[in-house]
């Protein structure tokens, strides 16, 4: 339904409010499920008209939507059971149990059990849950405080609590205007018109007279309006819903739209008809969910609804000025743009030697491309360093495995060619489809080397196309090919989902998620469009692609915009904006040449530009304009219908050449990070290794101009490993380096950041209280963000948003942040003991940013990250939580280390600690799960680590931190996987040190010394595991390569101290944290409250390039090199 009918559906409402037709009021509520009238649900509840409730409320959602939902259901039909048994009418009880709660056995039951028990019972509140329930009338009233907080927290209720602001009788206002002007367009009007009836255009007959503009009104007899009007679902209680974001009409129910408006024979239908998206059933798209109920502790209870896990509760903040900005006064704004921020120069020619098929670049390394070819061949190319780093012809890993047909189609013609090359989103994993049956994914672990992951023989014929997607928060492969299917597989090769329907080889695939719902859509060579729940119920849509043939669909970068681009049969090529919404084109651009001779390609960047491959050009559009923009040759030498890529940040943009090569198109910002990577490559093949630095040389900034050392590892270019490693080896192979054969026993001169002018620091404002020290900190997932604890058991969150300046809205040094408050004006305060000196703050961040949880030495308390408000509270001490973390792939599991050294493993949602892992001697101070190893590693104030398995909990192996002389075993050790999920960081105030998790062996040490002889603080690696930033507790920071712990920079405190404090030896960083996207920016929590966020100078965007000091072999503590990236943050 469009956005005017919707508002017509609320302009008749007011008037039948205002009519006093009370039924019909709350049937066409319920109806169009526009409006929840809480009032009325209320009175409907407290009155105990239970049949009545469920029909109102399934208007709006049914029981199996969401956690919510269930919840919701559970509670009233829960309330009626208790009331027949406390009629003693055990013959309606028993019908309540077996007619509307038998569904919720599905998902638990045990609790179902103990809701029949009940039965036995001569009083159920002989049941020490229900010991406390009271008469009817207080039961309901408790009841109803619940059934509020879960109404209001359920994202399908959003936006449908409150109506919007109208004036009194809104719809006569526009009846009369609408009679005015029809009067005005009279050809004679009268002086006193005769208004009669609103079926027919209002018309005055003919007899003479001058023409009047009289205002017309409606007729006295019409109906008496009431002097007021009260929005229908006012009302109170501690939780009021939040102010509606002005964008969210546009992004909600998207697939949902098209789901209503689905129509074979045509895409295109007039809005005013459109059908209600929200009049469909809502389907089970979030299955997973319902499988992770939760009982609340102090009650009988099916599932809490603050229970962490819930992500799609909040993802509307990712993608729009949303209920969290809501105190922001200004609204986001459109950065500017010029034809200069396209890829157009061409920076360099590349051979690839064969054919190029699919290219795609890793999420997060700009210049790291993987190219697939039509012999079979994958490569991984370094751009910047014009040099292909790893090479694979197409081999079949295990013939024995392969379908009958396969080994048939092989056997008789052997030429297979790569249709789709595509990373994951984390960048961990290459997966590869083929012409013929097979699926390729390799494990990329930022090295030259791909290590083979699995094989699936997926389809009948070729692979298409291939995705990844999260369906149930589980990382999956999306793929489709010529017999017709789509498939969804884990990363096991086990097959999820099996989508029939399409009656033509599937084209293409398009996984994505609009706020709680999952889905994909799929194109076939027959034209249509469809699109799939992750639910095995068919296809929600049936559409007809412009030019019925070959057509792919993407996504904006945001997600909030959906274009398709496709060429018919005859040749013509078309590239569409759709509107979601309406399930309709919203536009078609133009500028596309006749007779195509095959099918274009297209790409999106920057949620602005659009970039087609079509007559041997690359043509640019601007999303908003249906004109091209502007078009490129490339110089000459492009395929007639080039493919072409963009990288993430849309500064480079390669292109396939007619020579089996592709060319790389950059804009400035492209060029200039080519041109200063390929400098740094020159500088290295020719300066000595033992070549010194001055720190006059350092300049203004800490970035890639000081860093003309030897060639080793940069951001841009992973350390080298040999081929041929053993695939799938979870342990750590020994690359040879320029570090094997350097010379050890030569000192090097070290690079400093001394002044304010070297780097970017910004402080966070409104953080006055000096008392309280930083004593955890975290960046929010989505990187917009700081969050804070303090030892006073307060958080504060700092955020950023989007503006002109900062088109991202992610977290940067150039511009202070605001200190974010929800309008109520709510502190998320933890339960803090009478004697807190001794209380060890913590902290744990959901995910998807929606929840955290913290506790400071009393009961660990679930805060909601959108009001601040405690959702849940539990684990009162003693003992205490001393450190906090969620389970990587179930955030119903939580492991919370304790002060009695113990490790609680914690299922909220059956609310019990499943087991006690026993072994430190003293408190646990750091919590790491490995899900490649399937491990957690825990680190105690005992200076040892304990490697368990996460499968059976049982303890696999101890070892002690080895400690310098005279120095007791003892104080916090922190621990924090790299992203190949083996290598381990560990910090103590007397080391770095890295451990290879596999072998639970430690491969490398770094220890206190020379310019940094203080003890550490704290240590994180940065996002892509470049590099390890560690504070010291003489206020220097220290930037050390992640793989070697060489030292490559120092940042002193007179660089982001203020002068008046540096005197001070009492202030310095107590925490450090990593940006979770960019790898040269970092946070500090200090010992005076302060929160800093340190980056590079403008002139610089580099941090701690290879500048290394190297500690020479008289220390003793260097051991094998490793690799690899992570993006994982360490959690302090």
């Amino acid at each position: 339904m469009s956005s005017l009918s919707r508002e017509l559906v609320f302009l008749i409402l007011q008037f039948l409010e205002e009519e006093k037709f009370k039924e019909t009021v709350h049937k066409l509520e319920q109806e169009s499920g526009f409006f929840f009238n809480m009032k009325y649900f209320e009175e409907k509840a407290l009155a105990g008209e239970w049949d009545e409730v469920e029909k109102y409320l399934s208007g709006f959602t049914k029981v199996d939507d969401n956690r919510y939902s269930m919840k919701i259901y559970f509670e009233i039909r829960k309330q009626k059971y208790l009331e027949a048994l406390d009629r003693h009418d055990r013959a309606k009880a028993v019908e309540i149990l077996v007619k509307d709660l038998k569904v919720f056995s599905t998902f638990n039951e045990e609790l179902y059990k103990e809701i029949t028990q009940l039965l036995t019972l001569e009083n159920f509140r002989e049941n020490e849950q229900l010991s406390k329930y009271g008469d009817t009338k207080s039961a309901r009233s408790i009841m109803l405080v619940e059934l509020k907080k879960l109404i209001e927290a359920n994202p399908l209720f959003r936006e449908k609590l409150v109506l919007p602001t109208l004036k009194a009788s809104r719809l006569r206002t526009l009846i009369n205007q609408s009679l005015n002007w029809q009067h005005q367009l009279c050809k004679n009007p009268r002086p006193n018109p005769d208004i009669k009836t609103l079926f027919t255009d209002h018309s005055c007959s003919p007899p003479n007279g001058a023409r009047a503009p009289t205002p017309v009104t409606l007729p006295v007899a019409a109906v008496a309006k009431p002097s007021t009007y009260a929005p229908l679902g006012a009302h109170g209680g501690p939780f009021p819903p939040p102010p509606p974001p002005p964008a969210a009409a546009a992004n909600a129910n998207a697939l949902a739209g098209w789901m209503a408006n689905a129509n074979p024979s045509s895409s295109v239908q007039s809005a005013i008809v459109a059908a209600s998206a929200s009049s469909l059933p809502v389907p089970q798209n979030q299955v997973s969910v319902l499988k992770h109920p939760r009982t609340a502790s102090n009650m009988l209870g099916m599932i809490e609804y603050g229970s962490t896990d819930h992500e799609h509760l909040m993802k509307r903040l990712r993608t729009a000025q949303s209920v969290d900005e809501v105190t922001y006064p200004a609204p986001p704004q459109q950065a500017s743009w010029s034809l200069d921020d396209l890829p157009r120069s061409v920076a360099c020619t590349i051979h690839q030697g064969s054919n190029v098929t699919s290219m795609d670049f890793h999420p997060s390394h700009d210049t790291l491309l993987a190219v697939g070819c039509s012999n079979g061949e994958i490569s991984l190319w370094e751009l910047s360093m014009r040099e292909r780093l790893v090479s694979k012809p197409f081999k079949i890993w295990d013939m024995a495995t392969c379908s009958v047909p396969f080994q048939a189609s092989i056997v008789k013609e052997s030429s297979i060619s790569v249709s789709r090359v595509a990373w994951s989103p984390d960048g961990s994993l290459i997966g590869v489809a083929f012409t013929k049956h097979l699926v390729h994914l390799h494990v990329y672990q930022a090295s030259n080397d791909l290590r083979p992951h699995l094989e699936i023989d997926a389809h009948v014929g070729g692979v298409n196309d291939l995705a990844f997607a999260h369906p149930n928060k589980k990382l999956c492969v999306v793929t489709c090919g010529d017999d017709k299917l789509i498939k969804v597989w884990d990363l096991s090769g086990s097959r999820l989902f099996n989508f029939e329907g399409h009656e033509a080889p599937v084209y293409s695939v398009c996984p994505h998620q609009k706020e709680n719902i999952q889905f994909i859509f799929s194109t076939a060579v027959d034209g249509k469009i469809k699109a799939w729940l992750y639910d095995n119920m068919g296809s929600r849509v049936d559409y007809d692609a412009p030019g019925q043939w070959c057509t792919t669909m993407l996504y904006s970068a945001d997600g909030s915009r959906l274009f398709s681009c496709g060429t018919s049969k005859d040749g013509d090529s078309f590239l569409v904006e759709w509107n979601e919404s309406e399930g309709k084109i919203k536009r078609t651009y133009s500028g596309f040449r006749k007779n195509s001779p095959g099918v274009v390609q297209f790409d999106t960047t920057r949620n602005r530009f659009l970039a087609v491959g079509d007559d041997s050009q690359i043509k640019f559009w601007d999303m908003d304009n249906t004109n091209i923009l502007t078009s490129t040759e490339a110089e000459g030498g492009l395929l007639s219908l080039p493919r072409l890529r963009f990288n993430k940040e849309g500064n480079l943009l390669v292109v396939t050449t007619a020579d089996n090569g592709f060319k790389v198109l950059a804009n400035a910002n492209g060029l200039r990070a080519l041109r200063a990577l390929d400098a740094r490559s020159y500088e290295a093949s020719r300066t000595p290794l033992e070549m010194k630095v001055s720190n006059s040389a350092m300049g203004t900034s800490i970035g890639p101009a000081v860093s003309k050392v030897e060639r080793v590892d940069s951001p841009a270019r992973p350390t080298p490993i040999l081929n041929g490693v053993e695939p799938m080896s979870r342990g750590i192979e020994k690359p040879r380096t320029l570090e094997d054969v350097s010379d050890k026993t030569k000192p090097w001169e070290l690079t400093e950041i001394v002044d304010p002018s070297q780097c970017r620091t910004v402080t966070m404002p409104d953080n006055l209280d000096t008392a309280s020290k930083v004593a955890r900190l975290l960046y929010t997932n989505s990187g917009v963000g700081v969050l804070a604890l303090g030892t006073n058991g307060i958080q504060k969150l700092w955020k950023w948003s989007r503006s002109e300046q900062n088109p991202s809205g992610k977290a940067t040094a150039s511009i202070v942040p605001q200190h974010w408050q929800p309008n109520s004006g709510l502190l998320m305060t933890n339960d803090v003991p009478d004697n807190s000196e001794d209380a060890v703050p913590c902290i744990a961040l959901s995910k998807n940013d929606s929840y955290v949880m913290s506790a400071c030495g009393g009961k660990v308390s679930l805060f909601n990250m959108m009001t601040f408000k405690v959702m849940t509270t539990f684990m009162p001490p003693p003992p205490a939580p001393t450190f906090l973390a969620f389970h990587p792939q179930d955030n119903n599991i939580i492991a919370i280390g304790m002060e009695d050294s113990a490790i609680h493993i914690y299922n909220v949602r059956v609310d019990e600690v499943k087991t006690k892992l026993k072994g430190h001697q003293n408190h646990i101070t750091g919590l790491a799960f490995s899900t490649s190893l399937k491990i957690l590693v825990s680190s105690g104030a005992d200076a040892r680590l304990f490697f368990w398995n996460a499968d059976d909990w049982e303890k696999i192996k101890s070892v002690a931190l080895q400690m310098p002389a005279g120095k007791a075993p003892q104080g916090d050790t922190r621990v924090q996987f790299h992203t190949d999920q083996v290598r381990l960081l560990v910090f103590h105030e007397t080391q770095l040190a890295v451990y290879d998790a596999n072998k639970m062996e430690r491969i490398r040490q770094w220890m206190p010394q020379e310019v940094l002889s203080s003890p550490i603080s704290s240590a994180a690696y940065s996002c892509n595991s470049q590099l390890v930033y560690a504070t010291f507790t003489d206020g220097n920071i220290g930037i050390f390569d992640a793989d070697s712990l060489r030292l490559r920079c120092r940042i002193a405190p007179s660089a982001y101290i203020s002068p008046a404090l540096l005197n001070s030896q009492t202030v310095y960083p107590l925490v450090v944290t990593a940006h979770p996207q960019d790898a040269n920016q970092f946070a500090v929590g200090l010992t005076d409250g302060s929160v800093k966020v340190i980056e590079p100078s403008e002139m610089e965007r580099k941090l701690g390039l290879p500048m290394p000091v190297d500690n020479g072999t008289e220390n003793g503590r260097t051991a094998t090199s490793s690799t690899t990236n992570t993006s994982e943050q360490l959690q302090r």
